[in-house]
């Protein structure tokens, strides 16, 4: 009776263990096609119509790569109804 609980239990860990094994690979391959299909599709339209994502050119008389925002030039209005 004992060397079937064994047996028993044995037989479930090679389970868990095939089991974890198959869920990493298909992890694997489900989020590497996402990334390359969307990631990769999306960076190549980008290229395509020259669309940068970041604006990383500052000018010459720019200190800084941060934009003005110009909150002084909109109403409060403006402001209390963006949400």
């Amino acid at each position: 009776m004992n060397s079937a609980v064994l047996f028993y239990k044995s037989y479930l860990a090679g389970f868990k263990s095939f089991g974890a094994n198959i869920s990493v690979l298909v992890n694997f391959i489900l989020l590497s096609s996402v990334y390359l299909l969307g990631i990769g599709v999306t960076a190549g339209v980008a290229k395509i119509f020259r669309k940068r994502f970041l604006d990383l050119k500052k000018g010459e008389d720019e200190t800084s790569y941060w934009l003005p925002l110009g909150l002084k030039t909109k109403g409060k209005e403006y402001y209390y109804r963006q949400f």
